[in-house]
């Protein structure tokens, strides 16, 4: 997408073939599972599948031209003894221009490669940048968590995880106490962070926001950008070209 688009119920565009828009968005989440470097576009223009508009249906056009100049695209996998867990967790404050609510992203890398990505929008609208970013933080390290737990099934036992945060002040609320006291207002479910911070399951660390590998499940950026980020996702070129 391009940065400065912004996806809105736009009542002046001329309504498009529901049936058509649904087919093609169905195509793409399916895709996505082989290429993260679409999720977030594909789930963007996934909310207007009820009244699909001409402007929407450009988005999606867009994203088939990028899909059908990058078809050498794939996502590389190195045999590595390292079995060491990392994630990448970020949020667009007020992304949603509609609903004002946020856009979760991250993803998450088992050694040197890429095992799960996510895009999601955010069920409550939060009220600061800080509380977007603590929500995101949540809904990743219960994620990560899950693959935790299934990684012990093999004897692979992993502590002090490190989540790669680019928001200092959701740091601080996973590890102060005086700080925690005074977020009640955000919802209980999403504190548990700060008892596996405690436990050390966890480990909240800032990143900065240049080296934010999440910035592409959450938000349009410009094309180098874009490039840098999906290289770093292991995103490369499988016959060689």
């Amino acid at each position: 997408m391009h940065p400065s688009s912004s996806l809105v119920l736009d009542e002046d565009s001329p309504n498009v073939d529901q049936t058509q828009y649904r087919a093609m968005i169905g195509s793409l989440l399916y895709l996505i599972a082989l290429r993260p470097d679409i999720m977030f576009s594909d789930c963007i223009c996934a909310r207007f599948q009820v009244e699909p508009k001409e402007v929407h249906l450009q988005a999606v056009k867009r994203i088939l031209r990028y899909i059908k100049g990058t078809t050498n695209l794939g996502i590389s996998f190195y045999r590595s003894q390292n079995f060491s867990l990392l994630g990448y967790c970020d949020a667009d404050y007020a992304g949603d221009r509609w609903e004002r609510k946020s856009t979760s992203g991250g993803c998450h890398f088992l050694g040197q490669c890429l095992v799960s990505w996510t895009s999601k929008r955010q069920s409550t609208i939060a009220l600061s940048t800080c509380e977007a970013e603590y929500i995101a933080a949540g809904q990743f390290i219960t994620q990560l968590l899950w693959i935790k737990h299934q990684l012990e099934d093999y004897d692979i036992f992993e502590s002090s995880i490190p989540v790669l945060c680019d928001n200092t002040a959701a740091i601080s609320i996973s590890k102060n106490h005086v700080l925690h006291s005074r977020t009640k207002h955000i919802e209980i479910k999403h504190h548990f962070i700060r008892d596996h911070v405690d436990k050390g399951t966890f480990e909240l660390v800032y990143v900065e926001i240049e080296r934010q590998l999440a910035d592409i499940f959450t938000k349009p950026l410009r094309e180098d950008r874009f490039v840098w980020i999906r290289e770093r996702l292991g995103l490369e070129s499988v016959d060689g070209q």
